[in-house]
C-alpha cells in the first residue's frame, strides 16, 4: 500500500512539472535559434558592407584590368559566404517542417479544439520558420547582387581588352619632336630614382643587400652546380657522339631549355624574395625590378631554345637541318627579337610608374613594333639550306610567307596607328611562340620515350638496364609512366603560361584551379577533380593495406600456427576480396559520390544479371560457397569428370586444376558445385591404391599368394596400419587373377609405389619360377604385293615386240584378203 502512494505521489509531480520542464526547454531552443540567425545576420551585413565597398571600387579602379580580377576573386568568395549562411539553416528548417507536419494542420471551424501546448508550439515553429526564411532571403538577394558584379566585371575586362587591341592612336603626336625631350626627362627621373635608392641601400641597408646578394648567389650555385652533376648528360650535347638519334636530340633540346630556364628564373625569383624579406626595395623600385627580372627570364628563354634547336656549334646535333652561318643570324635574330620585347615591356611598366606622358608610350611602343616586324620578315627571307649545286635555298613557301605576313601586318597595323595590336602580336609571336614551341619539344621527346625500346635507349634507360634488374618490357612501361609525367608537366608548366601571354590575369587561373578543385556542375552532377583524386588515392592506400594484411597474416601468422595450406588460401582471398571491396566503398565516399545515387546502376546491374550474366552470378556465388564449405582446398587432388590433377587456385569466377601433364585446367565454379567431384585428400592424404597381377594356371597360389604379400609389406612408403592385403579376386580365362591392396599416408606417391611393386613383383615371380601369362595373339598372315619390276627396259622391249606382232599379224591379214585366199581353219583334234 505504502508502494502503491509513493508512486502515484511521483506521478502527480511529474505531470505537474512538464510544462515547466517544455517551457524551460522551448526557451533554450528560441534562445539557441536567435542565437544563430544573429550570427548570420551579423555576417550577412558584413558581407553587405564589403560588397557597397567593393561595388564603389569597380567605378574607380574600372581601368585596370589585374585591380577587376582581385575584385572578382573577393566577390565569389564573398558569394560562397553567402550561400554557406543560407545553408546554415538547413538541419533546423528540416527539423521544422518534419515537426510540423507531426503536429498536422490546425483544427477546422466546427472540431473539437487542440491543446493549448500543441497551438503555442505550432505559433513559435512557424515564427522561427518565418524568421529563418526572411536571413535565407537576405543571404539569396546577397548573393544574386555579388553575382551580378561579377558579370559585370567580366564585361568590363571584354571591353577593355577590345579596346586594347581596337584602339587608334594619332601618330603625329608620337613622332614629334618633344619626344625626344619627353624621353630625357624621364631617363633622368628613372635615373635619380634608382640612384637614390642605391644610395638609401648601400648606405643603410648595406648589410641586408649583401646579405640577401649572397643569399641568392648560393642558391644559384647550388642549382647552377648540383643541376650540373644530376642533369648534365640530359641538357648538355656530347660532341663525341657524331650520330645522336632523335630521341636524344629531342630531350637535350627540351632539358636544356626547361632546366636552366627553371634555374635561372628561381635565382631571379629569390633574389626579389630576400631584398623584400629584408626591407631592401621601396614601391617604384620593387616594380621595377620585377619588371627587369621578367624581361632576362624571356630573354634568356628564348635564347636557350634558340641555340639547343639551331645548335650553331654542333651540326649533328641540330633538330633543324640548316646550315651553320643561317643558324647563328637566326639565333642572333630571334635573341634580338626577345631583347626588343622585353625592353619594351620593362619601359613600359617604367613609363606608368612615372607617369610619362601618352606620346612617349605611343613612341617607344611603334619603334618596338615596326623593330619585331623588320625581324620577322628578315627571318622569312633567309636562306638557310644549300643545294647540290652550292646554291642557296630559302625556307619552304609556307613558313616563309606566314613569317613576311606577320611582318608586314606588324608594321601596317602600327603605321595605321593600332599600337595596342601590334604590341600584341609582337608579344605573342615572341613569347607564346617560345611557349609553344618548347611544348611541341616536349611533347615529340615524351612520344618518342613511349615507343618501344625509346626509355631504353636514354642515357636513364641505359643506365637501369646496367645497374638494376629491370627487364626490356619493365623498362618500356617505365617509360610509357615517364612520358605520361612528362606530358602532365608541360601542360601544367606551359599552359598557364600561354593563359598569361593571351590576357589572362593570375587570379583568373586561381578561379579555374578553385572551380577545377571544388566542382564543375554539369546538369545535376558535380565533378570534383580534387574528390575523385582522393577517392583514388584513398582507394590505392587501402588496397596496398590489404595487401600487406594477408601477407602479414599468411606470413606471420598463419605460417606460424602452421595452419594448412588451403584453410590459408581461403582466408587470404576473403580478407583481399573484402579488403578491397572496403577500399573501394571508402574511396567512393570519399570522392564525395553520393552511394544512393547507385541505385540506378544497381537496377541496370539486376536488369543485365537476368538477361546474360546468370552465369558469371552462378559462378561467382559458387565461388562463395567454396570458399566457404571448402569441400576442396589448394593443394588437393580432386576428380571432376574426365579431368584429375591438383586444385592450384581458387577465385570467385573459377578454379584452375593443374592436371599430372602439367595442363592447366580452368574449371567454373558452378560445374563443381552441381557435379559429382572426387576429392582423394579431402580429410587427409591417406589413400589405397589397388595393383592387378596376373598368375598363370598350374603355379602354386599359395606360394603367389605369400610372395605378393612379402612384397607389398616390404615397401617403406606401405603403411603397417591398415595393414596391406592381397585378394585372389578371380580364375580368369587366362590366368588367375589377384589383387595387392596397400594404404598410403600420402597417396600422392600412389605411382611410385605402383611402379616400384610391380618391378619387385617381377623380380620376385623370376626369382620363385611363378610365370605371369600373356593374352594368346592370333597369327595375321599378310599378302605380300608384288614387287615393282627393276628392269624397266625389258618391260618395254617386250612391249614393243608385242606391239610389232600384232601390227604384222594385221597387215598379213590385209594382204591375204586382197589376193583372195581364204585362211585355214586348223584341223580339229
Amino acid at each position: 500500500m505504502l508502494f502503491r502512494l509513493l508512486r502515484f505521489v511521483l506521478v502527480l509531480a511529474i505531470v505537474a512539472s512538464a510544462p515547466l520542464s517544455l517551457d524551460a526547454a522551448a526557451q533554450g531552443l528560441d534562445q539557441v535559434v536567435s542565437g544563430v540567425v544573429a550570427d548570420q545576420q551579423k555576417i550577412l551585413q558584413d558581407l553587405t558592407t564589403r560588397t557597397d565597398n567593393l561595388e564603389k571600387k569597380i567605378q574607380e579602379d574600372g581601368d585596370d584590368d589585374a585591380s577587376l580580377v582581385d575584385i572578382r576573386l573577393q566577390l565569389e568568395e564573398m558569394s560562397r559566404g553567402a550561400l554557406n549562411s543560407a545553408l546554415a539553416f538547413r538541419p533546423r528548417l528540416s527539423e521544422i517542417n518534419a515537426r510540423l507536419d507531426q503536429l498536422g494542420a490546425p483544427p477546422a471551424a466546427g472540431q473539437p479544439p487542440e491543446p493549448d501546448i500543441v497551438t503555442s508550439e505550432r505559433q513559435a515553429l512557424a515564427s522561427e520558420k518565418a524568421e529563418i526564411n526572411a536571413v535565407i532571403a537576405e543571404a539569396q538577394n546577397l548573393s544574386i547582387r555579388i553575382n551580378g558584379l561579377i558579370d559585370k566585371i567580366a564585361n568590363m575586362r571584354s571591353e577593355l581588352f577590345r579596346n586594347l587591341l581596337t584602339k587608334r592612336y594619332v601618330l603625329s603626336d608620337a613622332l614629334s619632336p618633344e619626344v625626344i625631350s619627353d624621353a630625357n626627362d624621364e631617363f633622368t627621373g628613372f635615373y635619380k630614382a634608382v640612384s637614390s635608392w642605391l644610395a638609401f641601400a648601400f648606405k643603410f641597408k648595406f648589410q641586408a643587400v649583401l646579405a640577401a646578394t649572397l643569399m641568392a648567389l648560393c642558391l644559384a650555385a647550388v642549382l647552377f652546380v648540383g643541376g650540373r652533376r644530376l642533369f648534365g648528360r640530359v641538357f648538355e650535347a656530347d660532341p663525341s657522339i657524331e650520330d645522336p638519334s632523335y630521341l636524344s636530340r629531342l630531350s637535350v633540346a627540351f632539358w636544356s631549355t626547361l632546366l636552366p630556364t627553371l634555374a635561372v628564373g628561381a635565382f631571379l625569383v629569390s633574389t626579389v624574395f630576400f631584398f623584400n624579406y629584408y626591407n631592401v626595395l621601396r614601391g617604384d623600385i620593387g616594380v621595377f625590378l620585377n619588371a627587369l627580372v621578367g624581361v632576362i627570364a624571356v630573354v634568356f628563354c628564348v635564347n636557350r631554345l634558340a641555340n639547343a634547336a639551331l645548335e650553331p656549334r654542333l651540326p649533328n646535333w641540330r633538330l633543324i637541318p640548316v646550315e651553320t652561318g643561317p643558324a647563328r643570324w637566326l639565333v642572333r635574330l630571334t635573341t634580338a627579337m626577345a631583347v626588343v620585347i622585353g625592353v619594351n615591356n620593362f619601359l613600359s611598366v617604367v613609363n606608368d610608374k612615372m607617369g610619362s606622358p601618352l606620346s612617349l608610350t605611343i613612341a617607344r611602343s611603334f619603334v618596338a613594333t615596326i623593330i619585331v616586324g623588320i625581324i620577322l620578315i628578315l627571318m622569312g627571307l633567309l636562306k638557310p639550306y644549300k643545294a647540290a649545286d652550292g646554291s642557296w635555298r630559302p625556307w619552304p613557301a609556307w613558313l616563309r610567307y606566314t613569317a613576311v605576313a606577320i611582318g608586314l601586318f606588324t608594321i601596317a597595323t602600327a603605321l595605321l596607328g593600332y599600337i595596342g595590336l601590334a604590341i600584341f602580336v609582337s608579344l605573342q609571336v615572341v613569347v607564346t611562340g617560345t611557349i609553344l614551341v618548347t611544348a611541341y619539344i616536349g611533347f615529340l621527346s615524351a612520344r618518342a620515350i613511349s615507343e618501344e625500346g625509346g626509355f631504353a635507349n636514354t642515357s636513364i634507360g641505359r643506365w637501369l638496364s646496367t645497374n638494376s634488374s629491370y627487364e626490356e618490357s619493365a623498362l618500356d612501361q617505365l617509360g610509357l609512366v615517364v612520358s605520361v609525367a612528362i606530358n602532365l608537366m608541360i601542360v601544367l608548366v606551359f599552359l598557364p603560361l600561354i593563359l598569361l601571354m593571351w590576357g589572362f590575369q593570375p587570379g583568373d587561373i586561381q578561379a579555374w584551379g578553385y572551380k577545377l578543385a571544388t566542382g564543375l556542375t554539369i546538369g545535376s552532377v558535380t565533378i570534383s577533380v580534387t574528390g575523385i583524386l582522393t577517392g583514388i588515392i584513398v582507394f590505392i592506400i587501402g588496397y596496398f593495406l590489404t595487401r600487406w594484411f594477408q601477407g602479414w597474416l599468411d606470413g606471420s601468422v598463419m605460417a606460424r600456427g602452421k595452419v594448412d595450406t588451403g584453410v590459408r588460401n581461403s582466408i587470404r582471398l576473403a580478407v583481399g576480396y573484402a579488403g578491397v571491396a572496403l577500399a573501394a566503398l571508402v574511396g567512393v565516399s570519399a570522392a564525395g559520390i553520393d552511394l544512393s545515387n547507385l541505385a540506378l546502376v544497381a537496377g541496370a546491374l539486376s536488369l543485365g544479371i537476368g538477361f546474360g550474366l546468370q552465369n558469371v552470378v552462378s559462378n561467382f556465388v559458387s565461388g562463395l560457397i567454396l570458399l566457404a564449405e571448402r569441400p576442396f582446398k589448394v593443394g588437393d587432388w580432386i576428380v571432376a569428370g574426365d579431368i584429375s590433377g591438383t586444385v592450384k587456385k581458387i577465385s570467385v569466377r573459377a578454379t584452375e586444376i593443374e592436371t599430372f601433364q602439367r595442363q592447366s585446367v580452368i574449371l567454373p565454379n558452378s560445374n563443381l558445385i552441381n557435379n559429382a567431384v572426387g576429392n582423394w585428400t579431402h580429410r587427409n592424404k591417406l589413400g589405397r591404391i589397388d595393383i592387378k597381377v596376373g598368375v598363370a594356371y598350374g603355379s602354386d597360389v599359395k606360394q603367389a599368394h605369400a610372395v605378393l604379400l612379402e612384397i607389398a609389406r616390404g615397401h617403406p612408403l606401405v603403411l603397417k596400419n591398415p595393414e596391406p592385403f592381397v585378394l585372389f579376386t578371380n580364375f580368369g580365362p587366362a590366368a588367375l587373377e589377384f589383387e595387392i591392396r596397400v594404404f598410403l599416408a600420402d597417396v600422392m606417391n600412389g605411382n611410385i609405389v605402383q611402379n616400384d611393386i610391380r618391378f619387385a613383383v617381377l623380380d620376385e615371380f623370376a626369382d620363385q619360377h611363378i610365370e605371369i601369362p600373356s593374352a594368346p595373339r592370333a597369327v595375321v598372315e599378310t599378302k605380300k604385293d608384288e614387287a615393282w619390276p627393276i628392269d624397266d627396259d625389258k618391260i618395254e622391249v617386250d612391249f614393243a615386240e608385242q606391239e610389232q606382232a600384232k601390227a604384222e599379224a594385221v597387215a598379213e591379214t590385209k594382204r591375204l584378203a586382197r589376193s583372195g585366199r581364204r585362211t585355214r581353219k586348223p584341223d580339229p583334234d
